[in-house]
């Protein structure tokens, strides 16, 4: 016969039952509107103000901050008053809700959103050229001054949204490659995925041989010159980069097509020759290294590398900026030298604070390019605070931009397959064409075509004994340049 016995119940593991915890609440904008709120006025594409919300999840550098202090820092188009305001009445929130503090501390995974009565800057009227356009993708020439994608201040006044204005509101440009806001030139925008995809991974796997033109001051080496200091971004909210040893691989060929003396016309602003100048104005220009090289030089620009702003970096670096370059040919930003062979300064906080005030307090242009008789009026149509506010929103009101502001003279002129399947190039823009009545190139030549130096780009060796090395601020006297391939 069998006995019975109690059994005490096993134990149960000390843990907390596993809570869901739902995906962070989205803000939506208010509306879409359609068509877009363009409207055309003084030669600029203009954007009538609306409702938006901005939703971005919380990033690195973020995460443990203040939430007002990554607004103070990470913005720089509204004051932090309108930041703080904007905080403490509800409209920026943290996932779906109104934060309890300005003190209120982001963490991982948090999505902020921000509801604001959003005003774009004016960008150029001009159209977006088209270069080829197939079943798959279209080549675009892309006009200066319009970013990419929308971005910042840029929404609808972007390549993508006027495309997509011109084709209609269920059409998805995917653009393949990127160029820099200010920067014209050739563009791919798939008209599907799959296109899209195939050209980017060419892209990225360097088997697309690039070419750009700039206009920059001073007569250029007559020699092929290499440049391969390393590039670093010093501020991400200026958009700011330098050459420095610490900075990541990047390298530049460029080969001279034309130069023209000072006594040419410039965008119709003549400029004066040394002889008419004053004892005061040539004492001020003795002491400003860079009124010493007069004139400007169309430079032909092969990128190897592909950092962010590298080919305005690397000219400035090479003592020849980019002539109207609001950040890197700017001597109130880097001082009389524009920072030519610069790679070991510890200048950038100085660098950066005086570069934040551009455009705020003061005007945002080059001054080595821009004389003297010309500084007031370009003051007065670049684009800065007017004083006024917004009657809807008391946002600070911008001025309409300049005609220097709307882009650089740096063009992106030429895209073309390692194996040669496609080659699309533009003409030259029209600051890079012979100034009224003088002679030069209206065209690129065989004989300064930087992409001749190379058969392929993607494992190419350089024997660089035999460039014209830049490593250093000034010229070092070299044979020309020979290419040495693997095997």
């Amino acid at each position: 016969m069998m006995a019975l016995a109690n059994v005490e119940p096993l134990p149960t593991p000390n843990e907390d039952p596993e809570i869901f915890v739902p995906p962070p609440k989205i803000i939506t904008t208010p509306c879409d509107p359609w068509p877009r709120p363009y409207y055309l006025e003084d030669g600029l594409r203009k954007v009538h103000p609306y409702h938006f919300t901005y939703n971005t999840y919380c990033k690195q550098r973020w995460r443990g901050r203040e939430i007002l202090d990554i607004f103070a820092t990470e913005f720089r188009d509204r004051p932090q008053e309108y930041y703080k305001d904007a905080i403490e009445c509800g409209r920026v929130v943290i996932n779906g809700q109104k934060v309890s503090s300005i003190r209120e501390i982001v963490k991982n995974g948090d999505v902020i959103s921000h509801t604001l009565h959003r005003h774009e800057p004016p960008v150029t009227a001009q159209t977006i050229g088209i270069v080829h356009e197939d079943n798959d993708m279209i080549v675009i020439n892309k006009p200066a001054g319009v970013p990419v994608h929308p971005a910042g201040r840029y929404n609808y006044n972007s390549i993508v949204e006027i495309m997509r204005a011109e084709r209609g509101h269920g059409w998805n440009p995917l653009p393949c490659n990127r160029l820099d806001r200010l920067t014209s030139g050739v563009m791919f925008v798939g008209k599907h995925a799959k296109a899209a995809e195939r050209l980017t991974n060419q892209i990225m796997a360097r088997t697309v041989k690039k070419e750009y033109v700039a206009r920059v001051i001073g007569d250029f080496s007559e020699d092929d010159v290499i440049c391969d200091q390393p590039v670093m971004q010093i501020s991400p909210k200026l958009g700011l980069n330098r050459a420095r040893a610490s900075g990541k691989d990047a390298k530049t060929i460029f080969k001279k097509l034309a130069y023209y003396p000072p006594t040419a016309a410039s965008n119709g602003a003549e400029l004066r020759e040394t002889g008419n100048r004053s004892e005061k104005e040539r004492l001020r220009d003795s002491q400003m290294e860079w009124k010493a090289k007069e004139g400007y030089s169309i430079v032909r620009c092969l990128p190897l590398t592909g950092r962010t702003h590298q080919i305005r970096v690397h000219l400035q670096f090479l003592g020849h900026p980019i002539s109207n370059d609001p950040i890197y040919c700017n001597q109130r930003v880097f001082g009389p030298s524009l920072a030519a062979g610069d790679a070991l300064s510890d200048d950038d906080e100085d660098i950066i604070s005086r570069l934040s005030k551009m455009g705020k307090s003061e005007a945002a242009e080059a001054m080595a390019y821009h004389d003297e008789m010309m500084e007031e009026y370009n003051k007065r149509k670049a684009e800065k605070m007017t004083g006024e506010l917004c009657a809807v929103c008391d946002t600070p009101l911008y001025s309409d931009p300049g005609p220097q502001e709307l882009g650089i003279y740096l063009h992106a002129r030429r895209y073309a397959c390692q194996d040669g399947n496609w080659d699309y190039q533009t003409p030259l823009p029209v600051w890079a064409l012979p100034p009224a009545g003088m002679d030069g190139p209206v065209d690129t030549t065989t004989e300064t075509d930087p992409m001749a130096l190379v058969d392929e780009i993607g494992e190419l060796k350089v024997d660089q004994s035999k460039f014209n090395h830049h490593d250093t601020a000034k010229y070092t006297q070299q044979p020309k340049p020979l290419w040495v391939m693997p095997g």
